[in-house]
């Protein structure tokens, strides 16, 4: 599995691309750097992009929903970019778990992920 992490917007905005599938060590990796993210600003967004993804281990999946339990209000948006329809259907399945306007975009519309997790427009 490969994680990378950066940052837009001086830190406000995380973007973090997947590749593989997640495990626990990839967890313990990048959600400190996430985390203190959140302590900086209080509300971050998060354009998670997907790359050749095939989900997540058992213990990384338990990690990601006490990350989003952790975390409920952290999120202000969520920007999924995926190439897969099961990985659309992620952003429906995540919409309990967080208070965060959540979108898909297709890979090919990867230019208006990063356009919405930009837009200081609260509207959409």
């Amino acid at each position: 599995m490969s994680v990378n992490l950066s940052e837009l917007q001086e830190g406000k905005i995380v973007v973090i691309e997947a590749t593989g599938k997640l495990t626990k060590q990839d967890y313990e990796q990048f959600v400190p750097k996430v985390e203190q993210h959140i302590k900086t600003f209080g509300k971050i967004r998060i354009l998670f992009e997907m790359k050749d993804f095939h989900g997540w281990e058992g213990a990384a999946l338990w990690q990601d929903l006490k990350f989003d339990i952790k975390h409920f209000r952290h999120i202000e948006r969520l920007a999924m970019v995926g190439e897969k329809r099961w990985e659309k259907g992620m952003s429906v399945f995540c919409k309990p778990f967080t208070t965060a306007k959540i979108r898909y975009f297709d890979a090919s519309d990867t230019d208006k992920a990063y356009e919405w997790i930009r837009d200081e427009q609260s509207s959409q």
